[in-house]
């Protein structure tokens, strides 16, 4: 049984590692439209007996309870065999995000509050299919995510009275990144972190590599206005790059670029990277996974696994934030 769950468990981190490539897309609060005025409105009350209304990638409405988003919701981002304080703390970060969300989408009297895709499981997993993904774990998984909800039910991370932008991603590169350096905005909460465990997590380092045509396709296909020569030397200039190593812009064939969009072009897990030409084939080497700006999903499990609470979780990496 023992090893039967160790598999479950390595094949689980994977999912969620996937998972959380996949949320910036979704987690993008420039895209929301945060202007400074919608920053500073005051977040209305939040009833633990409300629900979120959750548009499914089938087209359906669904309307989920706080209490069983919540669940479904730190289900969908991190195992459930993390540590107990840092499953409290990203779920405080799911619920301050998504009410933020649904705070603005009803404000706009929207259809949904936002979306979800519950067959991979992005955003929401809901109760059935934890079931089926956890299998014989299911009852003391769901046990421990249950009781990290009850923790923590009905909290929230504010600022000036108003609700957080609450971003969080798999592995940072050793220090999240300025929101301003990846989205743009001023994000006061959203500042640069020390995250040091996250060196030591799997998947902290990966590669991809293309063969020069393929490269040179990938490009090609997200700019048709670019040139790649033969000098695969010349395809990314004039690189500037944030404090933690993250591009924040370059050329691209005489295309200017963020990091975000050259990240995108060839699918790497974060736009953190070096590259090389090496016998005929285009190499990347990548640090970290996601966007890097907000809260380390590994680098909480590090803090928590080294005794801190996830009242100190979520201070260090959301800076001047209340936990309401």
């Amino acid at each position: 049984m023992r090893s039967k769950n160790l598999k479950r468990v390595i094949a689980l981190c994977g999912a969620f590692y996937i998972t959380a490539a996949l949320v910036p897309l979704l987690a993008f609060c420039p895209a929301q439209g945060a202007t400074s005025e919608e920053k500073n409105t005051p977040a209305a009350p939040i009833s633990s007996n409300g629900v979120f209304r959750i548009k499914d990638a089938d087209g359906s409405i669904l309307e989920v309870e706080e209490t069983e988003f919540v669940i479904g919701g730190i289900a969908a981002e991190v195992p459930p065999t993390y540590p107990p304080e840092a499953l409290k703390a990203q779920g405080v970060a799911v619920y301050t995000y998504y009410s933020r969300l649904r705070e603005q989408s009803r404000a706009k009297d929207a259809e949904s509050d936002f979306t979800c895709n519950t067959e991979t499981g992005l955003v929401y997993l809901p109760k059935e299919a934890r079931k089926e993904r956890w299998g014989d774990s299911y009852e003391e998984w769901e046990s421990a995510l249950e009781e990290a909800e009850k923790a923590i039910r009905g909290q929230t991370l504010q600022e000036d009275g108003a609700l957080l932008c609450s971003t969080y991603f798999a592995i940072s590169s050793g220090s999240t990144d300025d929101a301003a350096d990846v989205w743009g905005g001023d994000y006061s909460y959203l500042k640069p972190a020390a995250s040091p465990g996250d060196v030591f997590a799997d998947g902290y380092l990966s590669q991809a590599s293309f063969s020069l045509s393929d490269a040179s396709k990938a490009i090609t296909d997200a700019y048709p206005d670019a040139k790649p020569g033969d000098d695969t030397s010349q395809w990314i200039t004039n690189v500037e790059r944030t404090g933690s190593g993250t591009i924040r812009k370059a050329d691209l064939c005489g295309e200017e670029v963020t990091g975000t969009q050259l990240r995108n072009v060839f699918d790497l897990r974060s736009a953190n990277f070096t590259w090389e030409e090496k016998d005929g084939k285009l190499v990347f080497t990548v640090k970290g996974w996601g966007h890097n700006v907000g809260m380390s999903q590994n680098g909480a499990r590090y803090m928590a696994e080294n005794g801190a609470g996830y009242e100190e979780i979520l201070s260090w990496y959301y800076p001047g934030s209340q936990l309401v």
